[in-house]
């Protein structure tokens, strides 16, 4: 009976040991999810730049336009989440996600909303082209022009946008979050290809004619867009 009790007592011991190993371990991980965000930021001529291409995760994207003929970023950097940001040969500049987190990491509470926002500032009518994606987040757009493409895309956030004027196309598309705004120029510049699954939509699913392309696609939310004149 002694013998019993003894290896019950041990069995008791071990497991309280190791729950208490294993708080201690995810107390100390909790503590990653605040880490410290530097403020950084980036700027280069438009005239050297063709296109602005971002490519990120769980990050607010806030387009705005830039009080100079400069592009600039504003973003933070921790030492486990950072960016590539380059310039190619063609003049496209890339700014994509580099993350250097062990699972450890993602236990414990997200950075702060400042830290998840990366600022953009981009000349009006001087960029060619703007390609934008990201998830959790929302992009949202001044009244702007480019002089050829956009491209907007979101997983999981909004894209609200006020005038936005593209030289040849305009693509945007969105899962669990709306997109909204106004397109500068008549409905009948436009061809139009709209698809949208548990939604509404002001746009027909298809229409022809038009110099431009508008190309529109919504999984999960809605789709309001009006078409505004100078």
């Amino acid at each position: 009976m002694m013998i019993q009790l003894e290896v019950t007592m041990k069995k008791l011991l071990v497991m309280l040991l190791s729950l208490s190993a294993g708080a201690a371990l995810l107390s100390g991980c909790s503590g990653n999810g605040q880490e410290a965000f530097e403020e950084k930021s980036y700027a280069v001529d438009a005239a050297e730049i063709a296109e602005v291409s971002i490519d990120v995760r769980d990050r607010t994207l806030a387009v705005s336009l830039s009080p100079d003929d400069q592009i600039h970023i504003g973003y933070y950097e921790s030492d486990t989440e950072s960016y590539d940001i380059a310039v190619s040969e063609a003049g496209v500049l890339t700014m994509a996600a580099v993350s250097d987190k062990n699972w450890t990491d993602y236990i414990g509470g997200k950075a702060g909303s400042d830290s998840r926002t990366i600022s953009l500032q981009i000349p009006d009518g001087l960029l060619p082209a703007l390609t934008l994606s990201t998830t959790n987040e929302d992009i949202s757009l001044p009244a702007l022009h480019i002089t050829d493409r956009v491209s907007l895309t979101t997983n999981g956030g909004d894209i609200p946008f006020e005038q936005l004027d593209a030289g040849s196309a305009v693509t945007l598309k969105a899962k669990n979050g709306d997109i909204r705004g106004a397109i500068l120029g008549s409905y009948d510049d436009y061809a139009i290809s709209c698809e949208i699954k548990k939604g509404d939509s002001s746009l027909p699913a298809e229409k022809e004619g038009g110099e431009k392309t508008l190309s529109v696609s919504n999984n999960n939310g809605d789709i309001d867009i009006d078409f505004v004149r100078e």
